[in-house]
């Protein structure tokens, strides 16, 4: 995601900025690189996160995995924001995406290397951690990229996204299907590769201009915490508190419906878990005739209420079911987080854009992905009898705790009413 006014350049002029917004974005070539530039930043991630868990227990360090997951969590907490502040004020965007992603593909060859020259676990997991912090702020600089590049986010942003599942499905498709690396590193170092592909592209792009060019920065300001005062608005509190709340179940969908398929003899798990994409695209090329029908509090609500389905469907512990579940993920992702980024582009300050994007990267991917993922592996050890996982059991857990957070959405947002006359 990743994760916009004006036109795409057709590539950054010396060291000028350029000017974004002369242009219309409605030309062909530019909607072409907006969609490549999603679809290639989000395929090297599904192609490593999607059978990270696989991969670690296939070179008997399964014991690693929540250790592992934590710190991408950890890496919330530090780098979107600094990454977000220097966006907002003080370097290019665009500059900002190509060297991370350098840095990105740099350190996953390495963390796979760990892997392959058996490594001890904490080197292993000291690489696994510098890939996070280089990695995590990229989908929120790509989006603010994409979002920058945009006259009307709520009718052109959902279809633009919908490259980016699309990417991340090709990614699990040649995992699967192509390097037959469901528990191989070589889909880790083909992803490093991949990484290399995103940085060509960023000097396809403009040189953003930073949105705020303070002479003179506070110390809170260069670390990005001013973004902490977008919380003073209840709406946009309760959006980003439920966004926090949202991903401690969500944190459990991947690393867990791989083990459970795993139990159950499913073959090919990262083409299977790729089902969740197909109604994600579903979904966003339908997002802007859904925000302009319905009022924003019933999109955030269905998006929540479809994964309390999705949850209950895994807990009946059959193939089939699970299936049909994992479909609905693309719905129950798309409807609030994809809302959200939307939300966030239309209600708030331009000059707040990249902050605004990195603070609900923290939330998401530091407080509500470290209790996500440290809670769900204690809830998972809880469901387990003599080695054996009562999935039943876990995955209704997991359905209490969304149903939870679809309560307290619902009685904290008010959002805008219509008013007559």
């Amino acid at each position: 995601m990743c994760f916009f006014r004006g036109c795409l350049l057709e590539s950054a002029k010396t060291c000028a900025i350029p000017d974004i917004t002369s242009n219309s974005v409605d030309a062909p070539t530019s909607r072409s690189k907006l969609a490549l530039l999603f679809f290639c930043t989000a395929m090297p991630m599904g192609m490593w996160n999607v059978p990270l868990a696989n991969i670690y227990a296939a070179y008997d360090r399964a014991h690693l995995v929540p250790w592992v997951l934590a710190t991408t969590a950890i890496a919330a907490f530090i780098s979107p924001l600094f990454v977000g502040a220097l966006a907002d004020q003080k370097v290019s965007p665009t500059l900002l995406l190509r060297w991370l992603a350098l840095a990105t593909g740099a350190a996953l060859a390495l963390t796979c290397a760990a892997l392959a020259w058996k490594w001890n676990d904490g080197l292993i997991l000291l690489c696994a951690q510098v890939q996070a912090l280089v990695a995590t702020p990229v989908w929120s600089i790509t989006n603010s990229i994409i979002f920058s590049q945009l006259n009307d986010s709520k009718r052109q942003f959902g279809p633009l996204r919908a490259c980016a599942t699309f990417g991340w499905m090709a990614g699990c498709w040649i995992v699967s299907f192509v390097l037959h690396a469901d528990a191989s590193l070589m889909a880790g170092f083909t992803a490093a590769g991949l990484w290399l592909v995103v940085m060509s592209l960023s000097w396809t792009l403009p040189l953003i201009p930073p949105g705020d060019m303070q002479q003179h920065r506070s110390f809170r300001q260069i670390l990005g915490l001013d973004a902490l005062d977008l919380l003073k608005n209840r709406d946009h509190r309760v959006v980003f508190i439920t966004a926090a709340l949202y991903s401690i179940p969500l944190a459990a969908f991947y690393p867990y419906t791989a083990r459970h398929l795993r139990d159950l003899g499913v073959q090919n798990i990262s083409a299977v878990i790729s089902l969740a994409q197909t109604t994600e695209i579903i979904a966003m090329l339908f997002l802007a005739s859904v925000l302009a029908r319905y009022r924003l509090k019933w999109v955030f609500l269905s998006g929540i209420g479809i994964c309390v389905l999705r949850y209950g469907l895994n807990a009946l512990d059959s193939q089939g079911w699970i299936m049909i579940g994992t479909t609905l993920h693309g719905l129950a992702f798309t409807l609030y987080f994809i809302t959200t980024q939307i939300y966030l582009e239309e209600r708030i300050d331009p000059k707040w854009r990249v902050r605004a994007q990195a603070l609900l990267a923290l939330l998401m991917g530091g407080v509500g992905n470290l209790i996500g993922y440290l809670g769900g592996g204690w809830w998972h050890a809880m469901c387990q009898r003599e080695g054996v996982t009562d999935w039943s059991r876990f995955w209704l857990g997991e359905t209490i705790l969304t149903a939870s957070v679809c309560l307290f959405f619902a009685f904290a947002y008010k959002g805008r009413v219509a008013t007559k006359g």
